[in-house]
């Protein structure tokens, strides 16, 4: 596996397919207050592109051209944050959307363990490591721990996809996990329009 680091922007040549996995790192979990630093991505194959972005501009018009092509599908471990993150730095909206994540809550019903964590030590038998979880991704200069945590959350996407493809189908969830895909970009929305804990749904 291989780390390529960005600055600014991806390379208008770099080819990722049609399946994408995509990761972001923030300054916090709050989306209205913590900037986007970092955005990873990786086509399947082991090896990972990890931008760091221009706080100042976020001026990367081939990182946007490549997020907002609705001919490749971008993978996200719980996508309604990143997408949401996305739309607000890089004014644009990301699609079409897989989230692992939502997979796992609609398949894996058996447990409430659906971080990227679990998912990878049971669905795969990989044990990732979270020590640089919480990080400072705004620093200048970033440590290859850093760099190598980044990448880790881009690696097995694809193949916890195909592992929870299975399961949905299986299960005969794999049309409702579509339109839960389908709709999570309105739910990114809302979160940054001012609903995120809000149910609006409910009946009160």
């Amino acid at each position: 596996m291989s780390i390529k680091l960005h600055k600014g922007d991806i390379p208008a040549d770099l080819d990722f397919g049609k399946i994408l996995a995509i990761d972001t790192e923030t300054m916090g979990l709050n989306n209205h207050r913590d900037p986007l630093c970092l955005v990873q991505l990786s086509s399947g194959d082991g090896n990972a592109h990890i931008v760091q972005l221009d706080r100042k501009t976020y001026d990367a018009p081939n990182l946007k051209a490549l997020l907002a092509d609705e001919k490749v599908l971008k993978i996200f471990h719980y996508a309604r944050f990143d997408v949401a993150v996305i739309k607000k730095y890089l004014k644009l909206d990301c699609g079409p959307v897989y989230c692992t994540r939502t997979a796992s809550r609609l398949a894996r019903t058996y447990t409430d363990r659906h971080g990227l964590k679990q998912c990878c030590r049971e669905l795969l038998g990989i044990e990732l490591n979270k020590q640089q979880q919480s990080s400072d991704w705004g620093a200048a200069e970033l440590k290859d721990v850093q760099l190598e945590y980044a990448a880790s959350d881009v690696y097995h996407l694809h193949a916890l996809k195909e592992k929870l493809d299975i399961m949905l189908e299986r299960e005969g969830r794999a049309e409702l996990a579509q339109k839960c895909f389908e709709f999570l970009p309105v739910r990114a929305e809302l979160d940054l329009t001012g609903w995120p804990d809000e149910d609006i749904f409910a009946h009160v």
